[in-house]
């Protein structure tokens, strides 16, 4: 029978672990927080990850079932990156089969391009692949033979079909995934001379 020490040290413990798993999660919530508007240098960070796990594979000559795994996860997320959220295929609220249209009347509603993957997760979630996919070339049961120049031709035709699909949408329903910086515009000089 238990007496109550133990149920009471049993819940501080749970407690304790509770308490310690929301605060790493609390510090690595912040620290993505910080992160997040320092785009150009999250993205070098993570090429600079994809070049060590790189050159990892081309030293030790191996896990290139893992490298493949990798291409075809990382190509999933750039085609979620270039998609729309809201997807004009499915969309059956369009009045003609031309696609959807600029609003022409007040009472239409503007949709901006929304990704269907934010930058910001695709930025994570090559990031976390990677450095899994690292952690598992270090694992022989990764390391499995096989003949290395048919994955890469199947990747590269995999590659070359899923983005002609892409872009043959993007052209059919007239969307850019990419934007440039927004216009600057220059600041008019207030101090006018009159004669």
């Amino acid at each position: 029978m238990m007496d109550g020490n133990d149920l009471s040290s049993e819940t501080s413990r749970k407690s304790i672990i509770s308490q310690a798993w929301t605060r790493i999660s609390q510090i690595y919530q912040g620290t993505l927080d910080r992160w997040t508007p320092y785009t150009k240098g999250r993205w070098i960070g993570s090429i600079f990850l994809l070049l060590i796990f790189l050159l990892r594979i081309f030293t030790k000559q191996g896990w290139y079932i893992v490298t493949y795994a990798l291409g075809i996860y990382h190509l999933n997320l750039f085609i979620a990156f270039l998609t729309p959220k809201i997807d004009p295929a499915m969309d059956f609220d369009g009045e003609d089969d031309n696609g959807p249209a600029l609003p022409t009347r007040a009472t239409e509603e503007f949709r901006p391009f929304i990704r269907r993957l934010p930058e910001f997760k695709f930025w994570l979630s090559v990031t976390k692949s990677t450095v899994i996919a690292f952690f598992c070339t270090f694992i022989d049961a990764f390391n499995i033979p096989v003949f290395w120049p048919i994955l890469v031709m199947y990747f590269i035709t995999l590659f070359c079909i899923t983005m002609k699909r892409q872009i043959k949408h993007m052209i059919k329903y007239r969307y850019l995934p990419f934007t440039h910086s927004k216009p600057k515009y220059k600041a008019v000089d207030s101090t006018v001379t009159i004669n």
